[in-house]
């Protein structure tokens, strides 16, 4: 949705953009790259169909997807 403007399961173009607040303890759909709390914080951007309420996550910010490889790895 993010890259076409339109929703995969019912086609619809109406598509909600749902920033994070990163600076908002506990708010939203984060990932945590770190064990203490404030520190390593990588929000994740939500898509929303209006139509059908589909949702998809995405980590936009390129820097941020290298703290999750470099956190987490690669499994591919």
């Amino acid at each position: 949705m993010k890259n076409t403007g339109k929703c995969p399961k019912c086609g619809g173009t109406h598509i909600i953009r749902v920033p994070d607040n990163a600076r908002r303890y506990g708010s939203g759909n984060n990932i945590y790259t770190s064990k203490v709390t404030l520190f390593g914080k990588i929000p994740v951007i939500r898509y929303v169909c209006y139509d059908c309420g589909y949702v998809e996550n995405w980590v936009e910010n390129h820097e941020e997807r290298g703290q999750l490889l470099r956190a987490f790895g690669s499994h591919t």
